[in-house]
């Protein structure tokens, strides 16, 4: 395929992508995360986690009551109505973003999907329902006058109106405010949302990599234009340009280690635990040729590694009392975000095959408090935003004796999200106090939490390695974040959480050892706990040690009992698990540890854990996803992909055996794609794969 194709596919896949629904999670209005509340609701029936505190259920009680509802059949319909805000499915349930929308997605059945993920608890319409039991009740200030869907309700001289004096007909009505549950949404039905509860699925026979690099590297990133190539970077500080072959060519990674994409090595300061620690690619590199790398400087020996320090007065830090594992001298380690640019090093920037090394622009920088957990990985989410993983700086048997990572003032421990594509003014800088030359997206969550740092998006993390956002379901961002001596965790990421530490390890209580920068009471925050993760004792007891990696959920044919369960690992023990949702689309998983074994025909041969056949891969270090979605594992003993489990004899009933050649290096399996049931909804996907279709064969 020529480089021009290979942009217009790129360009009707994205395309395509916008069309896919984002499937729910238990996620608020506000894109923030459900809590649990201490104190049950009065006037919501929504009690233990919901999207509703006491504040907000007074609020709509008294809404409530100045409707003045004319008919008691009505009125509690429309008390489950509003109470619908307090649903912890509530930002779904409120999806059209058009136009803030007053009322949930009402049931309706003539919409209905023959794909539902909704637990429907009445076999009647609920839309159908309101309109019978509202139509002639007056309401005062009714919620159902809203515009909605582009359709205006008919004018009216009072506030005290009648579904009939709005809409002309249960249809007109429904058309307006009704929606059907499936295609991966919800809707409501006068009670609170429950998803359909099934028996986790059978745990996979096992995974089946291929070694198709010799070489440790740190990062992966595909490359923005969509083809078959990817860039890898080692810590040291070198990023390469690699072409991957396709599953079952029998190819290894072509990559020239000679000669690498660029360079950073005079920068960066490479030790156990520093280096260059992530890269990200703009998502218009093609066009643009820009693309950022994550990486710690020592700045006794780089006059550019300059910043502020993290711990300082804003943060009742005292640099000059910083015990001694913090450096020869107060944060003489820095971490640097920074700016590259291809351009110039070939006619189009996709066709660039190197960059310049000297930085375009310094995105951030700051000082490191002591020298460990100092995370690192940057990514760009769907939203077009830089992600920016952050650990708490570690220090005192690295349990963040300075609190910093419950500090609201303090980076460290954090999650930021940036904008890189709008310079800052030097007034935006002084006045929001921004570490370096960003701006801060408008949804940020300070905007709602006035103590909050503005380029903070979460907090609570001890030291997060390897975040990723599902490539099928744009909401489901997920990170594994490291403990300290008991549990390793994964977290699904919203808008303002608080993942716990180190008020909680986990799910567990922690009590640190030192506390000279105070500690933060457990009634104080409202902790969102991990969805997966693993005890110490877990993994294998002869290391002693346990640090967890974050993964991806597998999201390609190629593995098709693997579909749509989120992989992570062990970075010591060379343990993998596979996490399973359900019920599906639900936020809670199931994960199980699952075996490994090497293809019969990889191209390179895998060194084996001595007396098993099991693959010594060394250091888990990270996960990587290519443009087909195939997953890769980054280890020190070089790089694997995920191949059709026939190649080591898995059993997989998903898997179309009868297409695979028995002989070596020839192409692998034709996958069978997952169920209908499995994907999203069947009709919406046939529609799309037939329009990618048919824009394929105008491509070519």
């Amino acid at each position: 395929m020529k480089g021009s194709h290979f942009i217009i596919v790129f360009l009707l896949l994205n395309f395509l992508h916008l069309l896919l629904p984002v499937f729910p999670l238990p996620l608020c209005s506000n894109s923030e995360a459900p809590l649990p509340h201490k104190d049950p609701l009065k006037f919501c029936p929504y009690n233990g986690t919901s999207c509703c505190n006491s504040a907000d259920d007074s609020r709509i009680q008294k809404q409530f009551q100045v409707m003045n509802i004319s008919n008691s059949a009505c009125a509690a319909l429309v008390k489950s109505v509003l109470c619908a805000e307090c649903d912890k499915f509530s930002a779904e349930l409120f999806r059209i973003s058009s136009v803030p929308r007053q009322v949930p997605v009402l049931c309706n059945s003539s919409t209905a999907s023959s794909v539902s993920t909704q637990t429907i608890k009445d076999t009647n319409d609920f839309c159908s329902k309101v309109w019978t039991a509202c139509q002639n009740a007056s309401i005062t200030n009714s919620p159902f006058a809203a515009s909605l869907k582009g359709q205006v309700p008919a004018p009216v001289k009072s506030n005290v109106t009648k579904l009939m004096d709005l809409w002309q007909s249960e249809a007109d009505f429904c058309n307006v405010f009704g929606g059907a549950s499936g295609d991966g949404s919800v809707c409501f039905d006068g009670e609170p949302v429950a998803l359909n509860s099934t028996a986790p699925p059978s745990p996979p026979g096992g995974l089946c990599l291929e070694r198709i690099g010799n070489n440790a590297y740190l990062n992966m990133a595909a490359h923005p234009d969509g083809s078959n190539r990817a860039f890898f970077s080692n810590q040291e500080g070198k990023i390469w340009l690699a072409t991957i072959p396709e599953v079952g060519s029998g190819g290894s990674l072509e990559l020239d280690e000679a000669s690498p994409f660029v360079d950073l090595s005079d920068e960066v300061h490479f030790d156990t635990q520093f280096g260059l620690m992530g890269i990200a690619f703009h998502p218009k590199f093609s066009q643009n040729g820009r693309f950022f790398a994550s990486f710690n400087c020592d700045k006794q020996k780089w006059p550019g590694c300059a910043g502020r320090c993290a711990c300082n007065s804003d943060v009742n830090c005292d640099p000059s009392k910083l015990p001694p594992d913090s450096g020869a001298q107060p944060c003489q380690y820095q971490t640097v975000v920074a700016e590259f640019t291809a351009n110039g090093t070939a006619p189009q920037p996709s066709e660039a095959k190197s960059a310049n090394a000297h930085e375009v622009r310094r995105i951030f920088t700051m000082g490191l408090p002591f020298t460990s957990h100092h995370g690192g990985q940057i990514l760009f989410g769907p939203d077009g935003y830089l992600y920016f993983m952050m650990g708490d700086g570690g220090g005192a048997g690295s349990s963040d004796p300075y609190n910093f990572a419950q500090n609201k003032k303090s980076l460290l421990g954090k999650i930021m999200r940036l904008d890189i594509d709008n310079v800052p003014s030097a007034t935006e800088v002084a006045k929001l106090g921004l570490w370096g030359n960003y701006s801060i997206p408008k949804d940020n969550p300070y905007t709602d939490d006035k103590e909050l740092q503005p380029e903070i998006w979460a907090l609570g993390f001890q030291n997060p390695w390897r975040c990723s956002f599902d490539s099928a379901r744009p909401s489901y961002f997920i990170c594994a974040d490291v403990g300290q001596d008991h549990y390793e965790e994964v977290d699904l990421v919203t808008k303002g959480g608080n993942y716990g530490w180190r008020v909680y390890e986990g799910p567990f209580r922690f009590t640190p050892p030192m506390s000279p920068g105070g500690n933060t009471s457990v009634d104080s925050i409202t902790p969102i706990f991990p969805v997966m993760g693993y005890n110490h004792s877990d993994v294998n007891k002869n290391i002693g040690s346990a640090s967890i990696t974050g993964g991806y959920f597998y999201r390609s044919t190629t593995d098709p009992c693997m579909y749509g369960r989120y992989l992570y690992a062990d970075l010591y023990g060379g343990a993998i698990w596979a996490g399973s949702e359900t019920p599906e689309d639900s936020g809670v998983f199931n994960p199980t540890l699952i075996s490994f074994a090497c293809s019969h025909d990889s191209p390179m041969n895998c060194s084996l854990v001595p007396g098993s056949s099991v693959p010594a891969l060394g250091y888990i270090f990270s996960f990587g996803e290519d443009n087909n979605k195939d997953i890769y594992i980054l280890a020190s003993s070089g790089v694997y992909r995920v191949v059709p489990p026939s190649k080591c004899n898995i059993s997989c009933s998903k898997e179309n055996t009868s297409a695979v050649p028995s002989t070596q290096g020839s192409s692998g399996p034709v996958s069978s794609p997952p169920s209908e049931a499995t994907l999203s909804a069947g009709l919406y996907n046939n529609l799309v794969v037939l329009l990618l279709s048919l824009c394929l064969l105008l491509v070519f």
